[in-house]
């Protein structure tokens, strides 16, 4: 049986959400699955070592600038070209999109399962998927995403930065998809004062190549804590998952950092400025901390300069303890 699940959100944080659901379907079927996925969710570099996932398909479409190969009525027929070339027996579509259902149609799909049609507005990103499989397979699914990488690398990378088991190796996502999400440099090198204070140890520091995350990291490399850090935006996500898989702990921004290190099984400290709690709670190896005079966080919290480093550092000491 060959079987197509479509993930059609950007990020690779709703990935990494979707992982559970997909897995409960290869697992429900006893066999590996294909997956229909944008390039911008990185899954090509992160689900390579995956025992569920038999090929990843790239939906070549970028809505923002209404182009790609899979854009528009002539991408339509691309992409039913494309899905006929494998033959699929069933497809589960997360999503409510009237044209991929015609698009599996047309493609020869029989089995088609998807979410109710044109009821996209309000979905709750992981309700909705549980509440899919309930109904169409009748499986509860827990959202407890877990990522696999070869032991091979996680060894090389150990070797190869020197890391060692008598400190506390410790990730800083510093990084972030908006300016909102990105913590000021201040707040974590306060709080590396703090780790420093207590703990050997050593930071990995995450980020992206944009100019304000950069300008985050060299804050952060101008201080005192500079020898005791290792850059790591200079790195494929391919070759930071061993790196982090390594770490005793993560502290992230609302970011694909805390997605994946949580994901890859290390506790994660998720700094949540400015969107909905859900993405930083819903794994059991998240540890949510949200900003100063809030009780809970979501879209225009802009709580990213309420983020209290001791309310961080004593989080860390109740996991590392």
């Amino acid at each position: 049986m060959k079987i197509l699940v479509i993930q059609n959100k950007m990020g690779i944080g709703d990935m990494i959400i979707y992982l559970p659901f997909i897995e409960a379907i290869s697992k429900k079927f006893n066999t590996h699955v294909s997956i229909l996925v944008k390039e911008s969710s990185k899954a090509e570099q992160f689900l390579k070592d995956s025992n569920i996932i038999n090929k990843i398909i790239i939906l070549e479409r970028n809505n923002n600038l209404n182009s790609g190969r899979h854009e528009g009525l002539t991408g339509s027929y691309n992409l039913i070209r494309d899905l006929k070339q494998h033959n699929f027996d069933k497809v589960f579509i997360f999503n409510s999109s009237l044209r991929f259902n015609f698009i599996a149609r047309i493609a020869g799909i029989k089995d088609i399962h998807q979410y109710p049609l044109l009821q996209k507005k309000g979905q709750h990103v992981i309700e909705a998927a549980k509440k899919f499989l309930k109904k169409n397979l009748d499986l509860n699914v827990e959202c407890d995403p877990k990522i696999l990488i070869s032991n091979q690398s996680v060894q090389e990378m150990k070797y190869n930065y020197r890391i060692n088991d008598d400190e506390k190796n410790i990730l800083l996502g510093i990084g972030g998809s908006g300016p909102t999400k990105r913590i000021p440099a201040i707040i974590f090198i306060k709080l590396m004062r703090l780790i420093t204070q207590k703990y050997k140890c050593k930071f990995f520091l995450a980020t992206g190549k944009n100019n304000q995350e950069q300008e985050i990291l060299k804050e952060i490399l101008a201080t005192q804590f500079k020898n005791k850090c290792y850059a790591l935006d200079e790195l494929s996500l391919a070759e930071t998952l061993p790196i982090i898989k390594n770490c005793d702990i993560s502290i992230c921004n609302d970011t694909s950092f805390s997605h994946l290190s949580s994901a890859l099984g290390i506790k994660t400290i998720v700094l949540m400025a400015d969107t909905p709690l859900l993405y930083g709670n819903y794994s059991p190896r998240m540890f949510p901390i949200i900003p100063d005079g809030e009780n809970t966080v979501t879209h225009c919290t802009n709580g990213r300069d309420r983020i209290s480093p001791n309310k961080i550092f004593d989080q860390l000491n109740r996991i590392l303890s």
